[in-house]
């Protein structure tokens, strides 16, 4: 007489029926925790079932394994195979087919995920505003005709801006002569050199002289400074894209 569905042999009947494959005690026990058996209970239910005829098993040493009867189950005949053939297919073609309408929802719902909702619309709309009114308070106070730098203080800030970028430039030629000259045969590998110094170049803190110099008024500053150099059909060139091939000089004194 089979063992009950529901008891310990016939949970146990069931799994090893199901698995179709060599198992041992640990492999039933540890896949059966969810009926809170213990080993021991499993290791019984197999040695009735073995006994029994039930199932099969084989002893390897210390260790018995397990496995279901083959003659239990229904071996199909080739029309059988045939239509599971088929019938595979069929379900294969149903999978790919629920796959691809599961992927175009989840497409559309990441595009209804991406669209701001009408609260994030309406947040958006008063920030916009808030902006659009500040932009033409102040263009209105530029039409308004308010001067808000006056020309001798421009031509003073103009003169003290490229006086430090004419300071800037030179240092920084100065600099890489010496370290040129330092480094030029040290085995030392210059990276590594240069933080053990503590040494910080223009781009380590994210500025640029060829950007800063591209803020003066280069008319300005032909005019104040009178750079000399060889080529002067290419002052725009020279004073704020340095060539490496030539070294210009430039009279940084201030005109008197």
């Amino acid at each position: 007489m089979p063992p009950k569905s529901d008891s310990v042999e016939g949970i146990v009947l069931g799994f090893v029926k199901e698995q179709n494959r060599p198992l041992n005690t640990q492999n039933v026990a540890d896949a059966l925790q969810k009926y809170n058996l213990k080993k021991t209970a499993v290791q019984k239910a197999l040695d009735t079932l073995a006994d029994n005829g039930q199932i099969s098993f084989k002893e390897y040493g210390k260790q018995k394994i397990y496995l279901a009867r083959q003659d239990h189950f229904k071996i199909p005949n080739n029309q059988e195979l045939d239509q599971m053939k088929k019938d595979n297919s069929k379900l294969q073609d149903e999978l790919g087919a629920q796959k691809k309408a599961i992927s175009e929802v989840e497409a559309e719902i990441r595009v209804l995920h991406s669209n701001m909702t009408l609260e994030e619309i309406q947040d958006k709309e008063a920030k916009l505003i808030g902006e659009v009114e500040e932009m033409e308070e102040k263009l209105s106070t530029l039409r308004s005709g308010v001067v808000l730098v006056k020309a001798e203080d421009k031509k003073v800030i103009e003169e003290t801006y490229a006086e430090k970028i004419n300071q800037w430039r030179k240092r920084k030629r100065i600099f890489k002569e010496l370290w040129d000259a330092i480094t030029e045969n040290s085995p030392k590998d210059l990276k590594e050199f240069k933080e053990e110094l503590g040494l910080e170049y223009d781009e380590d803190v994210g500025v640029s002289l060829q950007s800063c110099s591209e803020l003066i008024n280069p008319e300005f500053y032909f005019r104040t400074y009178r750079p000399s150099v060889e080529q002067h059909d290419e002052p725009h060139r020279l004073l704020f894209g340095r060539n490496d091939k030539h070294e210009h000089k430039f009279n940084t004194t201030p005109p008197s």
